[in-house]
C-alpha cells in the first residue's frame, strides 16, 4: 500500500462510506472559519453594533457551544436507538436549518437563536462521526480512517476563511450574510447525500440482534474476514455481558452505564482529555485569528483576514501527514509530545508579551508572535486535533461507545465555550495572560496523560478492553472460552 494505509486503486466501500461521514466534519470547520471573520466585518458591526462589546463578541460566538453539550450529551443514545447515519443526518438538517437563520437575521436577537439551533445540530452529529468511522473501518486503517472528520474540519476551516475574505469586500449585509447561506446550502446537501449513502455500523446491527444484516453489511463494506473477527470480538463479549448483567435495562440505565465500574475511569479520561483539548487554545486561536494578528501588529483588517486563512491552509497541511501516520505514531506519544510543544510556544508568545517585546510598528517580537500561532496551531493539528478523538472513542467497550464518545464531546463543547467566551475579554484587558493560561492547560494533560493513559495504536477493541482491564489473555482479538466464562461471572 506503500505510504496510504489503505488501497487508493478500486478502495473498499468502506472507505468510501468513511469519507462520506468525515464531510460532515467540513460544516463544524466552516462555521468555526466564519465566525470571527464575519464578526469582524464593518457591516455586520454596522448592523449589530454591540458586536463591538468584547463580553457581546465573545457571546455571539460562543452561543453556539453550550447547546452543543447539551445535544451532545443525547446524541449518542439518539444513534444508539436510531442508528448511526440517522442520529448524524438528523444533527446535519438541524445545523443547516441554523445557519439559515443566521443568513436571515434582522437583529441580533434572531442570528444568536440561529446560532443556538446551529449548536444543537452540531451536537449531534459531530460526536457520532467518529464513532460510526470507529465501527466500520478494520484495525489496521481505524487510526487513519478516524482522523477524517478532523482532516475535513480544517478543510472547512479553510474554506470559511477564505469565503469570507472573499465576501468582506461587499458592500452591503450580504458581505456577512453569504457565508452562511453557503454554509446553509451545504448543510442541507451534506444532509442528504449521507441519508441515503451512508452506511450502518455492522456492529450496532449485531447489537440489536440483526446479525444476518450485521453481516451482509460487512460483505458491502469489503472488510475481509479475518479484519471482521477483530473487531466484531469485543461486541461479542459485551452482547453477553449486557445479557447477563443487564437484561432490562430503560433509557436512563443505559446513559448511566458509561458510570459503571468498569468503564467510569476510562470514562472520567475521555471527559478530560477532550475537554482539555479545548482548553489547550485551539479555538482561542481560530475564532479569533483576526483579532490575534492585529494586536501582534498586522493593523488593517484585510492582512488579518488574510493571515488568518493562511493560519488555516497551515492546520490543513500538517492534517494530512498526521492522518496518514495514525497507525505508526502512538496516541499516547502523540499527545504527550504535542503538548509540550504547544506549551512551550504560548509560554513564548506570553512572555513575549509580558516583556514588553512586541511591537506594532518595529522590532522583532511582533513577527514571532505571528510564526508561533502558526507553529501553535500546526503542532496541535498534527497531534491533538488527529488524536484526542479518536483515542476517546477506541477507549471504550461497544455497549458505552456512543454514549460515552458524546458525553466526551459535551466536555468538548463545554470548554470550547469558555474559551469563546473569556478569550476576547481576556486580550482586552491583558496581551499576555491568555497564553499563559492555555500553556498551563497543556502542562496538566501532558502530565495526566503520562500518568493515566494506556497506547492504542495497533490494538483492536478486544486488546484494548485487556488493557484497561490489566489483563494480557486478549492479545489476538480472538475471544478465547476461558474469556467467555469470565464475562459470565461478571468480571467484565
Amino acid at each position: 500500500m506503500g505510504l496510504f494505509p489503505f488501497p487508493l486503486r478500486n478502495p473498499p466501500k468502506y472507505i468510501w462510506g468513511c469519507i462520506l461521514c468525515s464531510l460532515n466534519g467540513l460544516l463544524f470547520g466552516m462555521d468555526t472559519g466564519i465566525i470571527g471573520p464575519v464578526t469582524d466585518m464593518t457591516d455586520f458591526k454596522a448592523q449589530f453594533g454591540g458586536s463591538e462589546n468584547s463580553t457581546i463578541h465573545g457571546l455571539i460566538v460562543s452561543c453556539i457551544l453550550i447547546p452543543a453539550a447539551i445535544s451532545s450529551f443525547f446524541a449518542g443514545h439518539v444513534a444508539d436507538r436510531l442508528g448511526r447515519p440517522k442520529g448524524i443526518c438528523i444533527g446535519t438538517f438541524i445545523f443547516g436549518v441554523g445557519a439559515a437563520i443566521e443568513a436571515g437575521a434582522v437583529h441580533l436577537a434572531m442570528f444568536i437563536v440561529g446560532r443556538i439551533v446551529e449548536g444543537v445540530g452540531e451536537g449531534l452529529f459531530l460526536g457520532n462521526l467518529v464513532v460510526l468511522i470507529c465501527e466500520i473501518s478494520p484495525i489496521r486503517t481505524r487510526g487513519a480512517l478516524t482522523t477524517g472528520p478532523q482532516l475535513a474540519c480544517t478543510l472547512g476551516l479553510v474554506v470559511g476563511y477564505f469565503v469570507s475574505y472573499g465576501t468582506s469586500s461587499i458592500q452591503s449585509s450580504l458581505s456577512w450574510r453569504t457565508p452562511w447561506i453557503i454554509l446553509s446550502a451545504m448543510a442541507m446537501l451534506t444532509c442528504a447525500v449521507s441519508l441515503v449513502f451512508l452506511p450502518e455500523s455492522p456492529q450496532w446491527l449485531g447489537l440489536q440482534g440483526r446479525y444476518a444484516e450485521a453481516e451482509e453489511a460487512w460483505e458491502k463494506l469489503g472488510v475481509t474476514l479475518a479484519e471482521r473477527e477483530k473487531v466484531e470480538a469485543s461486541v461479542h463479549v459485551q452482547e453477553i455481558t449486557l445479557e447477563t448483567e443487564k437484561p432490562s435495562q430503560n433509557t436512563m440505565d443505559k446513559l448511566l452505564d458509561i458510570f459503571d465500574k468498569d468503564v467510569r475511569g476510562r470514562t472520567a479520561l475521555a471527559v478530560f482529555l477532550m475537554g482539555m483539548q479545548q482548553l489547550g487554545g485551539i479555538d482561542g486561536v481560530l475564532y479569533y485569528a483576526p483579532e490575534l494578528f492585529q494586536k501582534a501588529g498586522l493593523a488593517s483588517s484585510e492582512s488579518s483576514f488574510l493571515a488568518s486563512g493562511i493560519s488555516a491552509i497551515v492546520i490543513f497541511a500538517v492534517t494530512i501527514p498526521g492522518l496518514l501516520y495514525a497507525d505508526k505514531w502512538g496516541r499516547r506519544t502523540s499527545i504527550i509530545w504535542g503538548g509540550i510543544g504547544m506549551t512551550v510556544v504560548m509560554f513564548l508568545m506570553g512572555g513575549l508579551y509580558a516583556g514588553d517585546a512586541v511591537h506594532k510598528h518595529t522590532g522583532a517580537g511582533r513577527w514571532i508572535v505571528v510564526i508561533c500561532i502558526y507553529i501553535y496551531a500546526a503542532i496541535y493539528s498534527v497531534t491533538w486535533g488527529v488524536t484526542v478523538k479518536v483515542y476517546a472513542a477506541e477507549i471504550q467497550p461497544q455497549y458505552t461507545r456512543a454514549s460515552a464518545t458524546t458525553l466526551a464531546h459535551s466536555s468538548n463543547w463545554v470548554c470550547n465555550f469558555t474559551v469563546a467566551l473569556i478569550t476576547p475579554i481576556l486580550l482586552s484587558k491583558s496581551n499576555f495572560g491568555i497564553y499563559f493560561l492555555f500553556g498551563g492547560c497543556c502542562v496538566i494533560t501532558v502530565v495526566v496523560s503520562i500518568l493515566f493513559m494506556h497506547e492504542t495504536k495497533g490494538r483492536n477493541f478486544a486488546q484494548i478492553e485487556a488493557v484497561f482491564k490489566g489483563k494480557s489473555t486478549c492479545v489476538s482479538g480472538t475471544i478465547h472460552k476461558s474469556q467467555v466464562h469470565e464475562v459470565k461471572s461478571g468480571d467484565v
